[in-house]
């Protein structure tokens, strides 16, 4: 017999596997038991955080590829094309459409497809100069309300309609379509210059394969609504279009949206508040240095010596930036100051 004897941990750890019940001896695993070399082959070790750790799992089918940063820009740019698009068809229809961006999510292209109605309004955009397509989807109760509105009609939901649009339905949604790829255009262009164009409209989404299944796409989701009619329409960006332009989408190198070059009357007007503005401006007499004791002890008629000479110019500061070098004297009888020369500045970086 072995003179070795188990450890108390090893002893109450056998305990714990015999009062185990219903659990398979051949499945050490589960019973958490070590052996005097360490623990058994399969178990999980102790961790720091104990058996209550928090495990993230991790799809290798679905990687994320775009980056969280990327992302939020993603929704901010959409964000805004979501305000303008939803004014833009408000105005075309003559009616209240609210436009709300729902969603920014990546996903590969199959879950995209599959996740959408058939038939639907499916349009294959091409975004020159980047390669490949983009897809715009317009869900079917959507469309058929927006033909109703522009037609004359009074739009109400309806479940009854499943059928492709016919061609002149094709031609009065392609008018949303130009106005929806306007505002796409006028977002995207502090990103890259896009020319959107549709290059065909299919009604079964199934049919339209523009990169690999499992290829990550960046879908877009708008919730439009018109009077009781509510529907999606739905932006897929794959991600291999943009991949060379993520740098900018960064919040590091992206800034705003729709960036564009100020005009004459918008100069003017900010010219015109920075006139208004007030600042605070300061003159100095003179700087001297004096212990905290002597301070105390002063009293009125005390006299403190500078090394600043009576004639020297006196200094004075716009918002405490030195700027003028000024002369102390008096204007219809209250204190003021006359600006004789302006300071050199000696610092690169000063303001």
């Amino acid at each position: 017999m072995s003179e070795e004897s188990l450890s108390q941990n090893q002893v109450e750890n056998l305990l714990k596997a015999m009062e185990t019940a219903g659990v398979s001896q051949a499945d050490p695993t589960a019973t958490g038991a070590t052996t005097q070399n360490g623990p058994v082959l399969g178990s999980v070790p102790d961790t720091p955080n104990g058996p209550n750790a928090r495990i993230t799992a991790y799809d290798f089918k679905r990687p994320e590829r775009v980056g969280k940063d990327q992302m939020r820009s993603m929704h901010s740019l959409h964000e805004a094309l979501a305000r303008n698009f939803g004014a833009a068809i408000s105005g075309m229809l003559r009616t209240m459409i609210d436009v709300k961006l729902v969603s920014v999510d990546q996903l590969t292209y199959s879950e995209f497809v599959f996740s959408l109605d058939n038939p639907s309004c499916f349009n294959v955009l091409k975004p020159e100069p980047l390669n490949g397509n983009w897809i715009l989807d317009i869900a079917p109760s959507l469309s058929y309300a927006i033909i109703d509105r522009m037609l004359g009609g009074d739009p109400k939901p309806s479940d009854t309609l499943r059928r492709p649009l016919t061609e002149i339905e094709n031609r009065l949604i392609g008018r949303i379509v130009d106005i929806f790829l306007s505002q796409l255009n006028e977002s995207w262009q502090n990103i890259v210059d896009l020319d959107l164009k549709v290059e065909s409209v299919e009604s079964n989404p199934q049919l339209v394969q523009i990169v690999p299944p499992n290829e990550v796409v960046i879908l877009v989701g708008f919730e439009l609504t018109l009077a009781q009619n509510r529907g999606m329409l739905n932006l897929c960006i794959p991600f291999n279009t943009i991949e060379n332009y993520t740098s900018k989408l960064s919040r590091n190198g992206w800034v705003g949206y729709g960036k564009a070059t100020p005009s004459e009357e918008t100069k003017g007007k900010i010219t015109s508040s920075v006139d208004r503005a007030p600042v605070d401006v300061v003159v100095t007499l003179a700087r001297s240095k004096i212990l905290t004791g002597d301070l105390l002890d002063l009293s009125v008629g005390d006299i403190i010596t500078t090394e600043k000479e009576v004639k020297a110019p006196l200094e004075l500061a716009v918002q405490n930036v030195p700027k003028y070098n000024a002369k102390a004297g008096a204007f219809k009888g209250k204190k003021a100051v006359q600006i004789e020369s302006m300071i050199e500045r000696t610092n690169p970086n000063a303001h």
